[in-house]
């Protein structure tokens, strides 16, 4: 049975996630506080977590950065506030989604039911690796390498890249790119992506790659330029 790890301070809502989770298949464990979420994520394997932003100890946002560190599982950022600069903060950081509370049980399963359907989807195995000429790009790995110098790109800045080389020269909007990286409407500030490439870029520059570009059509958006 896959398992969900569901953290959040108050026991009256994961005890209702459980409940529906269950029916949806789930083995669940809860967490009350980030450090008890960040110690239940590593040490065992999930495949899907429910991240609280707002809880004692370590916030959703601490506690989601340093998954990051080691782990590309699916997570879910809740957040009672609604603001933007939070929903920004947390996709920003490798969240694949977020939710604002209150909420209804049955939007958060659906929720979990989209970003695992893309999450398979995306593993076909004829999708699993790109490359054009200095740079590769893995997502079987997450790993990106620009003439054999491995890059260190979070989860979101390699599925970004991969996004633009496998089409390349075609440009696409900023909802263009949040809709396909993240899978539904997103009703947000386009910044995100902004911020994304920005720090995709400086992290491909410190490596010389003078054949291919990510560059900004004006107005408009991005694109994987290759240069001729």
């Amino acid at each position: 049975m896959p398992g969900l790890l569901i953290a959040d301070d108050n026991r009256q809502i994961v005890s209702i996630l459980e409940e529906y989770a269950n029916r949806e298949g789930f083995t669940v464990t809860a967490a009350y506080d980030g450090q008890a979420a960040l110690k239940a994520a590593k040490t065992a394997e999930y495949d899907m977590i429910l991240l609280d932003v707002m809880m004692p100890g370590l916030n959703g946002f601490e506690v989601c950065r340093e998954i990051r560190k080691q782990s590309t599982v699916p997570i879910i950022m809740i957040t009672a506030r609604g603001e933007d600069f939070e929903r920004i903060m947390g996709l920003d950081i490798g969240a694949d989604d977020y939710i604002i509370k209150p909420f209804s049980p049955n939007e958060v399963m659906a929720r979990i039911r989209a970003v695992l359907r893309r999450i398979t989807q995306d593993e076909e195995p004829s999708h699993q690796a790109l490359t054009y000429e200095s740079l590769s790009v893995n997502l079987e790995e997450y790993s990106t390498e620009v003439d054999g110098i491995r890059i260190p790109l979070t989860k979101k800045e390699t599925e970004l890249l991969w996004t633009l080389v496998k089409n390349k020269n075609k440009v696409f909007t900023r909802n263009n790119l949040l809709a396909s990286l993240w899978g539904y409407d997103y009703y947000g500030d386009t910044r995100t992506v902004d911020s994304h490439i920005k720090r995709l870029r400086a992290k491909l520059d410190t490596v010389p790659h003078p054949g291919w570009e990510i560059k900004t059509i004006w107005g408009v958006g991005y694109k994987f330029e290759v240069i001729i």
